[in-house]
């Protein structure tokens, strides 16, 4: 499917008018228009760089079993900061007319809810007959990577009270802050929901003016560099240093073994720093049209679907291969994933697994209710 581009001498587009949902939002088709009437366009900047981060999370999991190798561990850790506050952002943009009206929340029970249940318990069910572990579904304890699908149904869900409230980030923050000073109960995620809520607000209150400031030369050169100093400074100081649990957001402060002064000062830094990766990694994402720009419209399949592989491959000792855990072995395996990560975006995979991710649910809903005039 293809979809058109904004001419570089046009004015930014409107946030609002884009078809975006949310961040793994899949494209639909766009209904026939008469010749007069101008089509909505997609910015490829952002899909651009949901596809760059799908691929880094794809090569992120390849290579989480082969982190004996130094060099490994850094990589891992370096992209874990960053890679889902990216997705987290993005999703809180595209995010900021969310209503409660019936639209919309059809939209988020299609778009997120049934996916989740679908594929909670497919993995779960996976997990079973392949992992040989006991059979078990639990729809409010997410089981590995469907944790994102129910955060991001809650946080859409927060929305229209984030909307009114007059420093949404900064209570966002404290609301992150302190909830790793408690032993949240595990279900529905809660630790990661509250832990990593400021992102999704921050993307709340972006303006595409702040899109347009990363996409300038300087800002681009500036964020090549602030990438390469991250990991520099990630190989040579917290690798050595710091267990990659933090960059989880699963675990409070007492999980951790520190005090809730140092967990407090630990998750504010990794706060700040993630924020500069997310704006690093942007500003080099390409802001024109690309060969993957369309990919990054179907980031959904990738994210759900390649897990079956990664764990096939746990399953079977894969992983035990004495040359993975090289520096070559490495570079392999993230290169494979990120090729595994292209394949899955692309149409025939989309096509194949449209009943699962883009399912057609009208049959569930009843007619939109109108308000009765009094």
């Amino acid at each position: 499917m293809t979809w058109p581009t904004a001419h570089p001498a046009q004015p930014p587009l409107n946030p609002v008018a884009t078809t975006i949902p949310d961040l793994f939002a899949v494209s639909p088709a766009l209904p026939a228009v008469p010749a007069t009437r101008a089509r909505r366009r997609r910015d490829p900047f952002f899909d651009n760089a949901k596809f760059l981060a799908i691929v880094l999370v794809v090569m992120g999991h390849s290579i989480v079993n082969l982190r004996d190798v130094r060099f490994a561990h850094a990589l891992y850790l370096f992209v874990y900061t960053f890679h889902m506050p990216v997705f987290i952002v993005i999703t809180g943009y595209f995010s900021r007319n969310f209503t409660f009206s019936g639209g919309k929340a059809r939209k988020l029970i299609t778009n997120l809810g049934v996916p989740y249940v679908v594929f909670e318990t497919a993995y779960s069910t996976y997990h079973w007959a392949v992992g040989h572990s006991a059979f078990q579904i639990s729809l409010l304890d997410p089981y590995y990577l469907t944790w994102f699908l129910m955060a991001l149904f809650l946080w859409r869900l927060s929305t229209p009270v984030w909307q009114q409230i007059r420093w949404p980030v900064l209570i966002a923050l404290v609301i992150s802050l302190l909830s790793g000073m408690s032993d949240l109960p595990s279900e529905l995620e809660m630790h990661r929901v509250f832990g990593l809520v400021p992102f999704y607000v921050l993307g709340l209150v972006l303006k595409q003016e702040h899109f347009d400031l990363l996409k300038q030369t300087k800002a681009r050169v500036l964020g090549a560099l602030t990438l390469l100093v991250g990991f520099v400074f990630t190989y040579f100081v917290a690798d050595r240093h710091m267990t990659t649990e933090w960059v989880y957001w699963r675990s409070p402060n007492s999980t951790m073994h520190v005090d809730n002064l140092t967990g407090t000062g630990m998750r504010l830094g990794l706060m700040i720093a993630a924020t500069v990766l997310v704006a690093a990694f942007l500003s080099v994402v390409p802001a024109r049209q690309t060969w993957f720009t369309n990919l990054g419209a179907a980031t959904l399949y990738a994210y759900l679907l390649h897990g079956f592989l990664t764990k096939l491959l746990e399953y079977m000792g894969w992983w035990d291969v004495s040359f993975l855990h090289t520096i070559p072995g490495v570079l392999l395996t993230a290169a494979t994933g990120a090729v595994v990560a292209t394949l899955l975006c692309t149409p025939p995979v989309r096509k194949l697994m449209h009943w699962a991710l883009e399912p057609d649910m009208s049959w569930a809903f009843v007619p939109l209710r109108r308000p009765k005039r009094a």
